[in-house]
């Protein structure tokens, strides 16, 4: 286990990195005492996935599982052949539904009889993800991409490769113990609130311990990447970064600066609230553009994703997140009465105010 002394610097405000680098496959590194940090693989863009363990008892407790396939369990037979030789998982706290947290949920509750920690609606969303895959369901999927402008070509490339992540999942345990927003959770020594946000998940858990300035930010505030806030089928009206918005303001005015953050993603760091306006300026460019484009002539959200989206060359996977986040700005441009919006030929125009 690698270790590194935390230095204080003058600005609590300031961003700060204090791991220059992030822990290898076979490593586990020592963030806190009795808090670990492990970094697993992803196949796709977004390459990692960041798990904590935190002290708690005669073990851990595991923040996250990873996703669920076959180099994950590699990657994890790996870590406890190795440098968590011997440590016992006491329970698992998956912070939300997506398969880069809860993919292998199963295997690790299975592995080491520990009980599965979710808040109820991360734990039912899980659930409707693997049981989402019925005829009817992809029906709907599929008139909501029609409806925002996506050719009959790219809606069954956003039907397919597009949403195969979500089946990366193992088998979710029967049954759960809930945690819930406002809640004090004991992990060892530590005693952590819960607190939970919208946005980019429904109801992502994180954990903040006052007497340690720690914050476990899941996906929701990351150190150097903005996360995925989209909208989807389900709740094709979703105001998801209004929801996402009101969370990070909610951070902003119940939390100190001078934490150290542990996000889903990316590295540890301080100066939360620094980073906080980062993305919240972020969103507000991106509302900038689409108000911008939508001024002269009503636009499309398929005409709207190259001009938020124009930095890379997207695949279907990438192509159906950054599709589900263009119609989270839009809808909530909608509210906050930024936009208007009318139907044409069965499918959605925009326009700005």
């Amino acid at each position: 286990m690698n270790a590194k002394t935390d230095t204080v610097q003058s600005s609590a405000e300031a961003l700060r990195y204090p791991w220059d680098q992030h822990p290898g496959p076979d490593e586990v590194v020592e963030v806190k005492p009795g808090v670990l940090w492990a970094r697993l693989k992803l196949p796709f863009r977004l390459n990692h996935v960041n798990i904590y363990l935190l002290a708690d008892g005669d073990g851990y407790a595991m923040v996250d599982a990873g996703f669920g396939n076959e180099e994950t369990i590699e990657a994890w037979t790996k870590l406890f052949d190795g440098p968590l030789k011997g440590v016992n998982i006491t329970r698992l706290i998956v912070t939300h539904s997506h398969p880069d947290h809860v993919g292998l949920a199963g295997w690790i509750v299975e592995r080491f009889n520990c009980p599965l920690v979710m808040s109820q609606v991360e734990y039912l969303q899980s659930v409707y993800h693997q049981n989402r895959g019925t005829e009817e369901r992809r029906e709907a999927q599929r008139l909501f991409f029609r409806r925002h402008g996506m050719d009959e070509s790219l809606t069954e490339k956003l039907l397919g490769r597009g949403q195969d992540y979500l089946k990366r999942v193992s088998v979710l345990p029967p049954s759960y113990r809930r945690i819930s927003h406002g809640d004090d959770v004991v992990i060892g020594t530590r005693r952590f609130k819960v607190i939970t946000g919208g946005g980019h998940a429904l109801d992502q858990v994180m954990l903040y311990c006052a007497d340690d300035k720690l914050f476990l930010s899941a996906d929701q505030v990351l150190s150097k990447i903005s996360p995925n806030v989209s909208v989807w089928a389900v709740e094709p009206d979703q105001n998801s970064l209004g929801e996402y918005l009101a969370s990070l303001a909610s951070l902003t005015t119940t939390l100190p600066y001078d934490l150290l953050v542990l996000p889903g993603h990316g590295v540890p760091f301080y100066g939360l609230k620094t980073r906080i306006k980062q993305l919240a300026d972020h969103h507000e460019e991106r509302c900038r553009l689409i108000a911008e484009a939508c001024r002269e002539v009503p636009q499309t959200s398929r005409a709207l994703v190259p001009v938020v989206f124009n930095k890379h060359v997207l695949d279907e996977h990438q192509m159906g997140f950054a599709a589900g986040e263009l119609v989270a700005h839009v809808n909530y441009m909608i509210v906050e009465g930024r936009l208007t919006a009318e139907t044409k030929d069965g499918v959605l125009q925009f326009r700005t105010t």
